[in-house]
């Protein structure tokens, strides 16, 4: 039998499972499942395209499956998929995916700290720990078992202990449709960020001088200039 608060607007077209329990002033439209034993804390918005498994804690203030940070996104029905046992603290956003048939992946028992902010088409493997405030870009994908305290940009690929960049994410890249041509200069910004001798903003000035415009470099290089925590480890 769930709890839930006569003071929460949620949506007869919502699938609610058992013993889930909704605090006062969430919001749940439409297109979301809601697995068992999930609690639901006061402010929480679950939009179009969520689908929460079994026994998932989601703090004040968080939304997920949010519209796309992305003017490639044209209103697709499109997947915020999250498994089971996470743990989504405050003032977390967590995008869907920007094009039909994509998703946004988050695996089972992670923690997502207060403030984290994951973009469209991220990999979250299981049992992934992210410090507050930390930003994880589109299309990047994180391997299980990592903890991080510093922002993850997009198309990449991270991984082990302590976390670092592990090369550029091409299975979900070629998902999204990212030509060939794009896929190398992605490759070529990430070697003047990753593997040069420049601090980040003047790869930064490097990738804009060496590397042919596109919305993803583009996109890698606005992170960039708006991280204020840092990039995770080099090689």
């Amino acid at each position: 039998m769930s709890n839930i608060s006569d003071k929460a607007v949620i949506s007869p077209k919502a699938k609610i499972g058992n013993n889930v329990t909704i605090y006062p002033f969430v919001y749940i439209e439409d297109d979301v499942v809601v697995g068992d034993d999930c609690v639901l804390y006061p402010n929480v918005n679950l939009m179009n395209g969520t689908r929460l498994g079994k026994g998932n804690k989601i703090h004040q203030n968080s939304v997920i499956s949010a519209i796309p940070q992305d003017f490639h996104y044209c209103g697709e029905k499109t997947i915020c998929e999250i498994g089971e046992g996470n743990i989504i603290r405050e003032n977390v956003v967590i995008n869907r995916a920007t094009h039909t048939g994509g998703k946004t992946l988050i695996g089972d028992k992670n923690f997502l700290m207060e403030g984290v902010e994951i973009h469209n088409y991220i990999i979250f493997s299981s049992g992934v720990i992210a410090n507050p405030g930390v930003r994880v870009g589109d299309c990047a994908m994180i391997q299980s078992g990592c903890r991080f305290s510093k922002d993850i940009p997009p198309y990449i690929v991270a991984g082990g202990h302590p976390i670092k960049y592990g090369g550029i994410n091409g299975f979900v890249i070629d998902q999204c449709g990212i030509s060939e041509k794009v896929k190398s200069h992605i490759a070529n910004a990430y070697r003047l960020v990753f593997h040069g001798l420049e601090d980040v903003m003047n790869a930064c000035v490097q990738i804009e001088e060496q590397i042919q415009p596109s919305p993803e470099i583009n996109n890698i290089v606005k992170f960039l200039k708006e991280s204020k925590l840092g990039l995770i480890t080099k090689l």
